[in-house]
C-alpha cells in the first residue's frame, strides 16, 4: 500500500512565498515521477510541476520563472517553492506518484492567493 500526504498550504497575499510538501510511503519501488497537480474553482485540474526519475522536470507556463519542484528520492519526498504567488495559483494542490501504469494521489492541500 501506497500512502502519499501533503503539507504546506495555507492563506498568502499576492506576491508572497509557500513551500508545499508532499511525502510518499508504504511498498513503494521504482517511482517514474512525481509531481503537483492543482484544481482551482472552475476550471480542470492541471499539472503544476513534475519532476521523473531521470531528472526531467515539467511546469505549466503559467508558473514557469516562479515555481521550483525540488525532489528527494532517498526520502521520496518532493518539495514546491512557490514564490510570487498570484490570486489565481489558488487552488487544492495535490501529490500525485506514477509508478509504471499507476498513479497514486494524496488528499490536497489548500493554496489561497488573496489580492
Amino acid at each position: 500500500q501506497v500512502r502519499v500526504v501533503e503539507s504546506g498550504g495555507g492563506l498568502v497575499q499576492a506576491g508572497g512565498s509557500l513551500r508545499l510538501s508532499c511525502a510518499a510511503s508504504g511498498s513503494i519501488f521504482s517511482i517514474d515521477a512525481m509531481g503537483w497537480y492543482r484544481q482551482s474553482p472552475g476550471k480542470q485540474r492541471e499539472l503544476v510541476a513534475e519532476k521523473t526519475n531521470t531528472g526531467s522536470t515539467n511546469y505549466a507556463d503559467s508558473v514557469k520563472g516562479r515555481f521550483t519542484i525540488l525532489r528527494d528520492n532517498a526520502k521520496n519526498t518532493v518539495i514546491l517553492v512557490m514564490t510570487t504567488l498570484k490570486p489565481e495559483d489558488t487552488g487544492l494542490y495535490r501529490c500525485k506518484l506514477r509508478r509504471g501504469f499507476q498513479d497514486y494521489w494524496g488528499q490536497g492541500t489548500q493554496v489561497t492567493v488573496s489580492s
